[in-house]
């Protein structure tokens, strides 16, 4: 496995076939990498909605008109589409939550260290609703971790992927009646097999140089 190799060749793909999906058992192991996703205090404030099947993409499509209408083949095509989301805001409940599974996975040693944890978890929950007045800023950071990590696993297993930024949130929020259930539309990604016509997969990377990067301290 040549990791360097993969971020060099990986790429945003244009052109999806359509004939080709990506078998069951892949597609499920990206699930997993996924659902394995590191967060700032393992808050893990996302949900996906998966989308296999002709209509499941086209109710997503609806966000992707007007002057997104660009990217609608590109969900239409691929061969799954994942609508990325975010919790608009961390209740009592969900951190109880989160620290049953917690203490279910058999993380704490004894009642102190889960306590710990529940004070630590709570106080930056707290810090940056309060103090920052950015909590819903903070949770998106921890889903787009995930979209970085899904990219990455997507090329190791030889699967194209287009993360898009380029749809109407409120189109899209109102056909899954997200704000019901309190989350937020963040980013769309399909995945799937890249089509002969795909233009972008022929052309060279282009990345900054180091120098402009790095500051070697």
């Amino acid at each position: 496995m040549d990791i360097l190799n993969t971020v060099k060749s990986r790429y945003t793909t244009k052109a999806y076939d359509p004939e080709k999906k990506i078998p069951q058992e892949k597609f499920d192991k990206l699930l997993e990498i996924l659902r394995f996703t590191p967060s700032s205090v393992n808050i893990q404030p996302w949900h996906f909605l998966v989308a296999d099947n002709p209509a499941a993409k086209e109710r997503i499509a609806k966000a992707l008109t007007g002057r997104y209408a660009y990217n609608a083949p590109k969900v239409l095509e691929s061969s799954h589409t994942l609508v990325f989301c975010t919790r608009t805001d961390i209740s009592p409940e969900f951190l109880n939550q989160l620290l049953e599974q917690d203490d279910l996975s058999g993380r704490f040693k004894d009642e102190k260290a889960k306590l710990g944890q529940k004070d630590t978890r709570h106080g930056y929950v707290e810090f940056y609703r309060n103090e920052q007045k950015n909590l819903f800023g903070w949770m998106e950071n921890q889903t787009f971790i995930a979209l970085g990590q899904l990219l990455f696993a997507a090329g190791l297993e030889g699967i194209d992927a287009t993360p898009m930024g380029g749809f109407d949130e409120d189109i899209l929020n109102e056909e899954f009646g997200l704000k019901e259930k309190g989350l937020r539309s963040s980013v769309i990604v399909s995945l799937g097999y890249r089509s002969e016509n795909d233009f972008n997969a022929k052309l060279p990377k282009s990345r900054l140089p180091d120098e402009v990067i790095f500051t070697h301290l």
